[in-house]
């Protein structure tokens, strides 16, 4: 039996999110599909984070045991020719038997886009949140700050998150202004159901002018969902990937992308 780590690339417009779910699609469904016809046995995968339904992922990962004596070409050219066109396999690699794709990480990253321009876009249409007044990206980067550290995010997480604890560590965060694009990144140790995308809700009240800076630091430390911002759109959301111990020899989360 060998253990095999996979890189993978979807837009989740069309899914209810990564999780297999009996009576909706899912993109987990249609990879274990694909891994299975190719390896001529069931195959089940554990994914590194488990998207909501209409949310992207540039670099999500998946490991899976198979004792199919096929190279890791045979994997992607095999899979990727089962695969609808939104879901892509990448890459894959062998790995040990220790590896996990969820427990072994250290660290995910995600990317929240946001088009902002008074005319939507026909190419960003489900690929980026539309916000027709005029964002402060400097404001919002400024505002963002706060939320680097350890804290309880319970103003930043659902309702039905089923974490045992509201504790998090950001690394980094950062918005920035790419043309008529507003990007903002972050990197934790783990993140809370929701809590990019209601992260993000509040840093566009921030940049609208409809907040002060400081509202963020207020936020956080009340502690309160009920006061904060609308979650954003599932469609600017973007998965960019763990990441692992160097001694995996994975490749590393997609740096920069954009629909």
């Amino acid at each position: 039996m060998t253990r095999w780590a996979a890189g993978l690339e979807y837009l989740g417009t069309a899914y209810s999110g990564w999780q297999a779910q009996t009576d909706r699609p899912s993109v987990q469904a249609q990879v274990e599909a694909a891994l299975s016809a190719v390896a001529d046995h069931p195959v089940r995968t554990q994914a590194a984070g488990r998207t909501d339904a209409g949310v992207h992922a540039a670099g999500q990962v998946v490991h899976f045991d198979s004792a199919a004596p096929r190279s890791a070409y045979a994997w992607v050219l095999g899979a990727n020719s089962r695969l609808p066109r939104d879901i892509g396999l990448r890459w894959i690699r062998e790995v040990p038997a220790r590896f996990d794709a969820r427990r072994s990480a250290v660290a995910r990253r995600y990317r929240y886009l946001i088009h902002n321009h008074r005319s939507r876009s026909a190419l960003a249409m489900n690929r980026a949140a539309w916000i027709t007044h005029e964002l402060d990206a400097g404001a919002m980067h400024r505002a963002a700050q706060v939320l680097i550290g350890e804290h309880d995010f319970s103003a930043f997480r659902a309702a039905e998150c089923q974490s045992s604890t509201p504790m998090r560590e950001v690394q980094e965060v950062s918005v920035k202004r790419h043309g008529e694009y507003v990007v903002l990144d972050i990197r934790a140790n783990a993140f809370l159901h929701h809590m990019v995308r209601n992260i993000a809700g509040a840093l566009i009240a921030v940049g609208q002018g409809r907040q002060r800076e400081a509202w963020i630091a207020e936020l956080l430390a009340a502690r309160d969902r009920t006061r904060a911002a609308a979650t954003a759109p599932a469609c600017g959301l973007y998965f960019l990937g763990p990441v692992y111990p160097a001694a995996f020899g994975l490749p590393p989360p997609v740096e920069s992308w954009l629909p």
